[in-house]
């Protein structure tokens, strides 16, 4: 496949593409809310600057690599991670082999639970996808910093119910959405979330591969693969590698809200 003439200087924009076009991101996931699109509020948005230093010192900082795991399905729960840089993947894997992303989490947000006090197991896994920094809390000692700090509780109540909101949506989506529509919409939302405007098109400034694009849809990589070549070919869309330059964003609309299929779906 072929991008068009810019490619080196895109190159360039993507590897200075902010988070977001709109310069704040929580999550990314698969869900028609716009609502839930925007993400939670940030978990201590509510604490005072003093609060903020007590909860942090109670915690552990990590580094992780791309492509590092925070935390596996069926492993024991070790509290939460608070995410202060980069990017985490949250996905389920199936006995066949088979994952399905349920989010990415963005810095100010947190991953680890449901089980948020360090009991059970993890229902699914996290991998850093992007350089990323996390303070882990462990359950004993968030359980009793929630007991001090009503708005701590309040902000993972929030965060939880968010959660569980996102993988309801998902559910939704997978039930109710051919897999064409989704790829049509999940293409809309990163455009939304990470568009630069080109001369010839909106290029989604963040990379994601076709691996990544199928976990989030619930596909295959091939499919993904040869559906973002049939799009090239109808000049809705132009790719390379890890880079999507979307040139029709009304007809990924019309395949999205009116469920036209790709040919040979």
């Amino acid at each position: 496949m072929q991008v068009c003439a810019a490619a080196n200087e895109r190159d360039a924009r993507l590897a200075r593409a902010p988070p977001s076009r709109n310069g704040s991101r929580h999550a990314l996931l698969l869900s028609e809310s716009r609502t839930l699109l925007a993400g939670p509020p940030p978990l201590f948005q509510a604490l005072s600057p003093r609060e903020r230093e007590l909860v942090l010192s109670h915690g552990r900082r990590r580094v992780l690599d791309r492509g590092q795991t925070l935390f596996s399905q069926d492993t024991p729960h070790e509290g939460i991670y608070l995410i202060e840089s980069g990017r985490i993947r949250v996905f389920y894997n199936a006995p066949s082999g088979r994952e399905i992303t349920l989010a990415y989490w963005y810095p100010g947000n947190f991953v680890g639970g449901p089980d948020i006090f360090g009991t059970g197991v993890h229902l699914w896994s996290g991998v850093a996808t992007s350089s990323s920094s996390v303070v882990q809390l462990p359950g004993k000692a968030l359980r009793n910093l929630v007991m001090r700090i009503p708005a701590l509780g309040i902000g993972l109540i929030e965060g939880l119910a968010f959660k569980g909101k996102c993988y309801s949506a998902l559910v939704q989506m997978l039930g109710t959405r051919s897999v064409t529509e989704r790829l049509a919409h999940l293409l809309l939302h990163l455009v939304d979330a990470y568009g630069i405007r080109e001369p010839d098109g909106v290029l989604v400034g963040a990379a994601f591969t076709h691996a990544d694009l199928a976990h989030v849809v619930g596909a295959t990589r091939q499919w993904v693969t040869i559906s973002l070549r049939r799009l090239q070919e109808q000049g809705i869309v132009v790719c390379r590698k890890s880079q999507i330059l979307v040139r029709r964003p009304d007809a990924l609309l019309e395949i999205r809200g009116g469920g036209t299929p790709l040919p040979h779906e």
